[in-house]
């Protein structure tokens, strides 16, 4: 997606704000316009990003990335299976003498834990049966962290390439 298009309108709109103000107005407007272009193209792409994460969250069956090659944004759409998750076994005694489940304990920052209850219970299941599908997916991808594939907070993640 090529982003001139929307920084040359926004540089328009400046020109035409500062047309009623005489030429030294409209000159300085033009030299604003050239500062500003990197922080408007960085904006166009955290919002973009950010309804990339947000298309994401509303699809069960793929993910969108946001990827910046040189100028331009594109968008990549992953299918994204969800393995057929194992419920937890009731009993308590049940889980510690399964060899097929194991018990861990973990420990997560208070906003975390609110965040996956209300995914889990957005989804009508419990958060035990969330995260197992959430780690299971995340295997599944190859995604681990330190060296693989990490999400980063919203509007954060960009992938691409750069020259100096």
């Amino acid at each position: 997606m090529n982003l001139s298009p929307y920084v040359e309108a926004l540089r328009k709109s400046l020109d035409a704000a500062a047309a009623p103000g005489g030429k030294e107005v409209t000159d300085a407007a033009a030299l604003l316009a050239l500062a500003i272009e990197p922080a408007a193209r960085l904006s166009l792409i955290e919002a973009l990003t950010d309804a990339s994460e947000e298309i994401t969250a509303a699809l069960s069956d793929a993910a969108v990335e946001t990827r910046l090659r040189g100028r331009e944004v594109e968008f990549v759409v992953d299918e994204v299976s969800h393995p057929p998750v194992t419920p937890a076994p009731a009993d308590p005694e049940e889980t510690e003498s399964s060899d097929e489940v194991a018990r861990i304990s973990l420990r997560l920052p208070g906003p975390l834990k609110l965040s996956i209850e209300a995914a889990a219970g957005a989804d009508g299941i419990s958060v035990n049966a969330w995260l197992v599908r959430a780690l299971a997916a995340a295997v599944d991808r190859g995604s681990s962290w330190p060296g693989g594939r990490r999400k980063r907070g919203p509007g954060r993640r960009f992938t691409g390439f750069a020259r100096a």
